[in-house]
């Protein structure tokens, strides 16, 4: 990919004052959305420059002032500072990651060592640290709510882990690596999508569609092909290897770990989250994976004798055994065999525009919620669709924009993300703008956008997110939303997959696209049916990528890394994994953990499993999955945001801590243990994670 590089006196000099520059005053627009029409590539250096400047004056003020440190005067004034900074950034790394241009790239790689540099000079700032020290080590008896505690203790917790405490050599060491890890960060997520876009030229199927091909795909040489390209992305050896980038990133997590005075990093980083440290984490990924390799196992013996009926027809040369690369193929054949249930059948009741409003309709139901098609509104794309959001009273929630469709300047993946964060400033409040972005089937020759069963749950997984960011109800936007700890941010979003496909939802929104039929009883019991199926498969994918993130992060000194053998012994090897699955994600494509903000973490979505399905379970046991009482103590946890620590919030609204067991039925994993031989007949605690 060819690199174009914008020079700041260039884009400077295409800016003649700062009233040309958008990013300066503040937009005319509907609810606060982005004047994306007005913001133009040589817009955003200045923009952040200004920006940084603008919050160097704030924290200069807060340090300068003489008055005895106060919460108002410290924490909160940080909290409202670097509003332009924040505004511009958001604005640059959300389309950076869904619409990246070339030049758009060049001027994420310039931007981002100016917002290293600045942060750092924040968080190493020693007159700005002994006011918030100052108020730290007096916390309890500042008078302050539950919000504002978690508010300071985040921010102290800031400075601590970039290194407040070190010695003048090493606190600038931690700002070269802190600076150097940003760069890489980029140029990994650059490499991969260069590298994803290689592999959608040559098989003429994007990474969105790959698991659909692979089903499809008749001739086993082709799909041996499409896999090992798709499992080798980032590790061929060209100009776009991710090895040196991912090698190079571990060397300096560990150095930064190290100077922290951590032995690793992922003790560095799970010692503020819900786990608290990699051993908890170790242990807990094995009590699931085990029994899903045991699934797995009899998965592949279903599959197997199917495989064994196409030698005896001649389509096979004797001998042939299930591979890695047969594993979606056959697996449909069995899906078809065992539940007479494929995506063919399935698809044409799942137009991406009713499935939208399946989940616009669940909320609704829950909370009353009620939406209102944007037109005219400034976007960053023709593909982007906009919706307000109301409350059950007609007051403003917030804005939606959703963006669903492949293209070659954006990253695969479903995520989501705000443009404007929630929170209340000077006492007013601002409510959120939010994206979710996907990568679904565009519409094509007449024919609609057609989800797959696994794309409906992501739909509904994603606008779970933006769910936590719209309802959020905090005053200060370090601790709203989606700004909670990372192995709880995925309970929001994983709950909603739980309505995806109940029946009485169902018949609200899946209406086959030619003839408006609501989709039959037979096709809905066949789902339900099928809705443990191939849980060993992808049960042990996801689990085996969380242990190499694991493991990696494990690592406590730098060495020259083996990827390959890396793998292979931290899954094979070590915890008997087979040879016929792969982990969901490889180390060089492995974007979650060293283009995202995952490392150390991709345990999460397995944590919050526990917690979603635990949740899911106190709306069953009412009776109505729609349950209002339920719902609306649900919608309390939501808006909540980080105002308390996650496990308390879940306490609090469960009234108990999770239970494992609703996972491990849900994916068919569940072991009856035997009877205790001397039972107890006092009520037992429920299991813990």
């Amino acid at each position: 990919m060819k690199r174009i590089f914008i020079t700041l006196s260039i884009i400077m000099a295409a800016v003649s004052c700062t009233n040309s520059n958008p990013f300066f005053s503040e937009w005319d627009t509907p609810y606060g959305i982005p004047d994306f029409g007005k913001i133009q590539e040589k817009h955003y250096i200045p923009a952040i420059e200004e920006g940084i400047r603008q919050q160097e004056a704030e924290i200069a003020a807060i340090i300068a002032n003489t008055d005895a440190p106060t919460f108002e005067n410290v924490v909160e004034a940080y909290d409202q500072s670097g509003a332009l900074l924040g505004r511009v950034t958001s604005v640059l790394f959300n389309v950076s990651e869904s619409d990246a241009t070339e030049s758009l790239q060049a001027i994420v790689e310039e931007a981002l060592p100016l917002i290293s540099v600045h942060s750092d000079n924040i968080m190493m700032n020693p007159d700005f640290f002994a006011k918030v020290d100052v108020l730290f080590q007096n916390i309890d008896n500042l008078g302050l709510n539950q919000e504002q505690k978690m508010v300071l203790k985040k921010l102290h917790n800031g400075f601590v882990k970039n290194g407040i405490a070190l010695n003048a050599e090493d606190q600038e060491r931690m700002r070269e690596i802190n600076l150097e890890l940003s760069s890489l960060s980029n140029t990994f997520g650059n490499y991969l999508l260069a590298e994803n876009n290689a592999f959608a030229e040559e098989f003429g199927v994007t990474i969105s569609e790959y698991p659909v091909a692979m089903a499809a795909e008749q001739d086993r040489a082709v799909r041996e092909k499409m896999f090992k390209a798709y499992s080798s992305r980032g590790n061929n050896g060209n100009e776009y290897d991710n090895k040196e980038m991912m090698v190079k990133m571990m060397a300096l997590r560990i150095e930064k770990a190290n100077l922290l005075g951590y032995e690793n990093p992922a003790q560095m980083i799970l010692n503020d989250k819900m786990a608290g440290n990699p051993e908890t984490v170790d242990t807990f990924l094995a009590g699931i994976i085990a029994p899903a390799v045991e699934k797995a196992k009899a998965e592949i013996v279903d599959m197997q004798a199917i495989m064994d009926q196409d030698i005896a027809a001649g389509l096979l040369p004797e001998g042939s055994k299930i591979e890695a690369w047969d594993w979606a193929y056959y697996t449909e054949k069995v899906r078809v065999a065992k539940y007479a249930l494929d995506e063919e059948q399935t698809k044409p009741y799942f137009q991406m525009e009713n499935v939208r409003q399946g989940v616009f309709d669940l909320t609704t139901k829950l909370w009353g919620l009620q939406y209102e098609k944007l037109e005219n509104i400034p976007t960053y794309h023709a593909d982007v669709e906009g919706f307000k959001v109301m409350d059950a009273d007609g007051s403003l929630i917030g804005v939606i924009l959703t963006d669903y469709f492949p293209r070659s300047t954006k990253r695969g993946g479903a995520w989501m993300n705000n443009f404007v964060n929630q929170e209340i400033v000077g006492g007013v409040e601002v409510r959120p703008v939010i994206v979710n972005v996907g990568n679904f089937a565009k519409p094509v020759d007449g024919k609609p956008s057609l989800l797959t069963l696994d794309q409906v749950e992501t739909l509904f997984h994603e606008y779970g997110h933006a769910l936590h960011g719209l309802l959020s109800q905090c005053t200060y936007k370090s601790v709203a939303g989606t700004s909670v700890a990372r192995d709880f941010v995925e309970l929001p979003s994983q709950i909603m997959e739980n309505w995806a496909l109940e029946e009485e939802l169902l018949k609200t929104y899946a209406v086959h696209y030619r003839n408006n039929n609501v989709i039959g009883k037979n096709i809905i019991d066949k789902i339900r049916r099928s809705a443990q199926f191939n849980q060993g498969f992808m049960t042990t994918e996801l689990l085996a990528a969380a242990l190499v993130d694991l493991d990696i992060h494990s690592l406590t000194k730098y060495k020259e890394l083996d990827v390959d053998a890396f793998e292979y012994n931290a899954l094979y090897e070590k915890r008997g994994m087979i040879s016929e699955i792969e982990p969901r994600y490889r180390l060089t494509y492995f974007a979650h953990i060293f283009a995202g903000g995952y490392s150390s973490g991709y345990y999460f979505y397995t944590w919050a499993e526990v917690l979603d399905k635990d949740a899911f379970a106190a709306f069953v046991e009412t009776g109505d999955i729609f349950n209002r009482r339920t719902a609306q103590a649900f919608r309390t946890l939501l808006s909540s945001g980080g105002k308390k620590e996650g496990m308390t919030l879940y306490r609090e609204f469960r009234g108990a801590e999770p239970s494992r067991e609703p996972l491990l039925k849900a994916r068919g994993l569940w072991v009856e243990p035997e009877p205790s031989e001397e039972p107890n007949t006092e009520n037992q605690e429920t299991n813990n994670q």
